[in-house]
């Protein structure tokens, strides 16, 4: 007799990974024989530069494979402290920098060791899949701020202003955005601080994993250097997984007030306990070591961004804006909605978008219901210019063929 296995409540209020999902479909479809254009992961297609894997390839030499403190290498912190003062104009010490198996346990700590029920965590649409997710599982409530093309996908003041209320506890700010590749002006930030300044019981999480991919002279920015006066309540959170090329290497890292840097060390201590010893070191060579291969990198994924914008727009019943940053595109598909596929199935959302696509033509794309606003898609153009030219050619043919 099958055992009866009780899930949680708190499990139950929590939406799977859209694009994981997508990812997942577009290998299954490839094992079964089809050729498949997977333009759903968020992942960078270059390989990670040599100088980091001979850091850890040397570090496995000198037999660094042991537990190391659960919230980082001291080397490591000091690498991250350096960072910020160098890149951002922040000054850091170790001991407000915390270190863990990606940019998704750093959030989820934050939140974890912050959250009460029935806290509020302001999370502008569109929004990166995992942000409201991890907010319900810390026992949070997500408040989903719409900002649409209108305001090119940011937050406003007025907007920010009008979802604060007494329990509202974080916001999370992303720039360059996943998924519209929006990213916020000084100007853009110092207009949200000063609201923010107003709500001193308002802590701000500030994504910046897409820092070193901005395009077009774009000036980047992040908001507690802005203004100095949010220092004390903004958790900047950074990591090696995009600029370096670093996905499976499962580092990201974060620097704010030493209080919550030392109640987030609660929180990995009794969870996963500390990131890959191995990959630490590699990521103190990723951030102290050569930075030559980012600017040349940084063009191939602007010229990227170019190619796909213009192949979109050329698509009937398409509109892609241009985005600062990023690796990905967010274009409307509100042109095709009622159209029928070559299938018959009538397009009733950008869920039949995606899923049509996907079996007529066989490109991989994220519905944009997942991050919060519809109807749209997600593009990701972190692959290689051969295969986004192809797959825009076969999106154009798919939109052309919907009546």
């Amino acid at each position: 007799m099958a055992a009866d296995i009780l899930l949680s409540d708190a499990l139950a209020r929590v939406k799977p990974s859209a694009t994981i999902a997508v990812t997942t479909k577009a290998a299954e479809l490839r094992r079964a024989g089809h050729d498949v254009i997977g333009l759903g992961a968020g992942e960078p297609d270059f390989d990670t530069p040599d100088n980091i894997k001979e850091a850890a390839i040397q570090a496995i030499r000198d037999g660094r494979t042991k537990y190391t403190p659960a919230d980082g290498i001291p080397e490591l912190k000091e690498a991250i402290c350096a960072k910020f003062a160098r890149e951002n104009g922040l000054t850091y010490t170790p001991s407000q920098v915390h270190v863990a198996p990606g940019g998704k346990p750093v959030i989820y700590n934050a939140l974890l060791a912050t959250l009460n029920p029935g806290d509020e965590v302001i999370v502008p649409a569109p929004y990166w899949v995992s942000y409201p997710e991890m907010v319900l599982m810390a026992g949070g409530e997500p408040v989903i701020v719409p900002c649409g093309p209108n305001t090119q996908y940011k937050l406003t003041p007025d907007a920010l202003e009008a979802a604060i209320t007494p329990r509202t506890r974080w916001i999370i700010l992303n720039s360059p955005s996943n998924p519209t590749g929006a990213a916020y002006t000084r100007a853009e930030l110092k207009g949200l601080a000063g609201v923010l300044m107003r709500h001193p019981q308002v802590m701000v999480l500030t994504d910046d994993m897409y820092e070193h991919l901005v395009y077009d002279d774009f000036d980047y920015w992040t908001i507690a250097q802005v203004e100095p006066g949010l220092y004390d309540r903004t958790l900047t959170m950074n990591g090696v997984s995009k600029a370096y090329a670093m996905t499976g290497w499962r580092i990201g890292y974060a620097a704010g007030p030493e209080k919550l840097i030392k109640a987030m060390a609660k929180v990995i201590s009794q969870t996963t306990s500390n990131p890959c010893s191995i990959s630490q070191y590699a990521a103190v060579e990723a951030l102290t070591g050569t930075q030559d291969f980012l600017e040349p990198r940084r063009k191939v994924y602007q010229q990227r961004r170019d190619l796909v914008v213009a192949g979109l727009n050329a698509c009937a019943g398409l509109h892609c804006p241009t985005p600062e940053g990023a690796f990905y595109v967010y274009p409307s598909c509100a042109g095709v909605i009622g159209k029928t596929a070559p299938s018959g199935k009538v397009i009733g959302n950008d869920a039949d978008f995606a899923t049509e696509l996907l079996e007529t033509e066989k490109v991989a794309v994220v519905f944009g219901a997942a991050f919060g606003m519809s109807p749209a898609f997600r593009v990701s153009y972190a692959t290689s210019t051969e295969a986004l030219t192809e797959a825009l050619s076969r999106i154009q043919r798919f939109c052309a063929a919907l009546v």
